[in-house]
């Protein structure tokens, strides 16, 4: 089952990577060429976290393989795996660097869902002091009762999806 891909913007200018033999051969290149995307850059060789963002993407998607009990050996069951994992990471997972926000929320320039009105289960918190950033105002009144409704994508455990709801 394919997730709901919106169309994709134009290939990117540039591509980031480091100097792995895959990376830094003709192939490549060409292949870039092929695209569009200009020769590639590549980060600085020996200075830790110049490419932090796709190592730290990396290093996230070997924690959630290492969750399966069994990884696909099937280059096709492996291959959804993969999907699955990147559609949770881009849609489902806020992150820091980006300030809260999901890949998704920046790239399609949706507003995003950390910037919405939050729920306060303090009922004698005032109103207008400060929150967790980004600060947000407060949705109806505090003292909200709230349950923690959490879901897996496509019922894997290892993908998890969060949300505070208001109680019944």
């Amino acid at each position: 089952m394919r997730e709901n891909i919106p169309e994709l913007k134009p290939a990117p200018k540039y591509i980031i990577c480091d100097r792995g033999k895959q990376f830094d051969c003709e192939d490549f290149r060409d292949w870039c060429r092929r695209k569009g995307i200009k020769p590639p850059r590549y980060g600085a060789v020996g200075k830790h976290g110049s490419i932090a963002v796709v190592e730290r993407f990396i290093l996230t998607l070997k924690t959630l393989l290492s969750c399966l009990v069994l990884v696909p050996y099937r280059h096709e069951k492996f291959q959804q795996e993969i999907t699955a994992i990147a559609y949770w990471y881009n849609s489902c997972r806020p992150h820091t660097w980006l300030g809260g926000k999901t890949p998704n929320e920046v790239y399609h320039r949706k507003y995003p869902t950390n910037r919405k009105p939050r729920y306060e289960p303090r009922s004698h918190w005032p109103r207008g002091s400060p929150c967790a950033k980004p600060c947000v105002l407060v949705r109806g009144s505090p003292g909200a009762k709230l349950t923690l409704e959490v879901r897996f994508h496509r019922g894997r455990k290892y993908l998890p999806i969060v949300r505070l709801k208001r109680a019944a």
